[in-house]
């Protein structure tokens, strides 16, 4: 048996995750290698959006393992074009690329804006918008965007041509902008910062600034994709259309799957060669993602994930009245970010231990922000098990 031990003398040492190692998942429930039962509201980060191992996603991940685990890409690839064909009708997209990771569909998206830019425009035409607070992923174009120096620090040199403005801040925004712009990357839902949600009228600006200045808008959903916030994709709640879309996490539902989606228009440019990924588009993982989109993509779901959201908003203010402990509640769909309050004697670390005492599994965010991130089919019973599992944690700490 592996112990926690065996984790930091064989891994690298970038992660520090719990005292505890799970050993099996089910729906929302996850048990420990002692058999501890654990009520799962972080779901691998806002990952496994249908819960653990859902018969359908199980089904769909054997069948495909009985015919073809992988094709290189001198081959087409079913499972790949099925996919990218649901995609495409269920979304403002016309192309996809397919990537293992968010960080990779970021990756793309900049070379096929820059591309787009210089081929149509002019060479110069190479600049990114991006905004404070986000997060983008690792990857080194990635931490560049996120516009953190603690993430940048000791890596530099730094890709270049990279501007950051205040996220939610329409003053000054314009001037960011000129002619070089090639292209402006958002999140809709800032999720590392605590679940910030964009506002309308701030998007709507950086709407018709990329269109006065010839500039593509890149719409980072990797987080807040595939039906986190009660829509397909959070676009759709703005009225707006992107013209390239980065997604991964909830598609595959803990199988490594990104995409990046984009149009007609703005793919003209990349051509054979010039970007490729050996696993992006495995047919493992595209079988498992198809899935998941058929099932999430139905109005149905998507209203009740809605309805599940004003019950957690709901009992989480209620509990808040009793403990005192956040100063802002925000949510988007079944997302939550609880912002401690500056004068409570509550730690994130201390709570985050105490959770887990308690059974119940959350997750932080920046900015002393807990986060949490259950399966959108969550039951209502474990919704209501989960918040008073919370408030038993913080009363145990206050």
């Amino acid at each position: 048996m592996v112990t926690r031990s065996d984790f930091n003398k064989y891994i690298l040492p970038v992660y520090n995750p719990a005292g505890f190692i799970p050993k099996k998942a089910k729906g929302s429930y996850l048990w420990d290698q002692n058999g501890k039962k654990f009520i799962d509201f972080a779901t691998g980060i806002a990952v496994s959006n249908l819960g653990h191992c859902h018969p359908r996603l199980i089904k769909a991940l054997n069948d495909q393992s009985k015919s073809i685990w992988h094709l290189s890409n001198v081959l087409v690839n079913q499972p790949a074009l099925k996919l990218a064909k649901l995609l495409c009708q269920k979304t403002f997209a016309e192309k996809v690329f397919f990537t293992n990771s968010g960080a990779e569909a970021v990756e793309a998206a900049i070379k096929t804006a820059r591309k787009y830019s210089t081929s149509n425009f002019s060479k110069s035409k190479n600049e990114i918008i991006a905004f404070n607070d986000a997060f983008h992923g690792r990857t080194m174009m990635a931490i560049a965007l996120n516009g953190s120096k603690r993430m940048t620090d000791g890596f530099g040199p730094m890709p270049k041509s990279i501007k950051h403005h205040e996220f939610n801040k329409i003053d000054g925004l314009e001037s960011k902008f000129s002619n070089n712009t090639s292209a402006v990357i958002l999140e809709l839902v800032q999720g590392e910062a605590g679940i910030i949600p964009a506002k309308k009228k701030f998007v709507n600006v950086i709407v018709k600034l990329c269109k006065k200045n010839n500039a593509l808008l890149i719409i980072d959903e990797v987080q807040s994709g595939v039906g986190r916030t009660g829509s397909l994709f959070a676009y759709e709640q703005y009225g707006i259309k992107p013209d390239i879309l980065c997604s991964a996490k909830g598609m595959g539902n803990g199988i490594p799957i990104g995409a990046m989606l984009t149009t007609d228009k703005v793919a003209q440019n990349m051509i054979v060669g010039m970007h490729g990924s050996t696993y992006g588009g495995n047919p493992l993982a595209c079988a498992v993602s198809k899935e998941v989109f058929e099932i999430i993509s139905k109005q149905s779901f998507l209203k009740d994930v809605l309805k599940k959201e004003k019950l957690f908003l709901s009992l989480l203010n209620e509990m808040n009245e009793k403990v005192a402990v956040f100063s802002e509640i925000r949510s988007s769909g079944l997302w939550f970010g609880l912002k401690i309050d500056d004068t409570s004697k509550l730690t994130l670390a201390n709570l985050m231990q105490a959770s887990y005492k308690e059974g119940l599994m959350i997750l932080k965010a920046n900015n002393n922000t807990v986060r949490l991130a259950p399966s959108l089919n969550i039951s209502k019973d474990d919704i209501e098990r989960g918040v008073k599992k919370l408030e038993k944690a913080i009363l145990s700490l206050v």
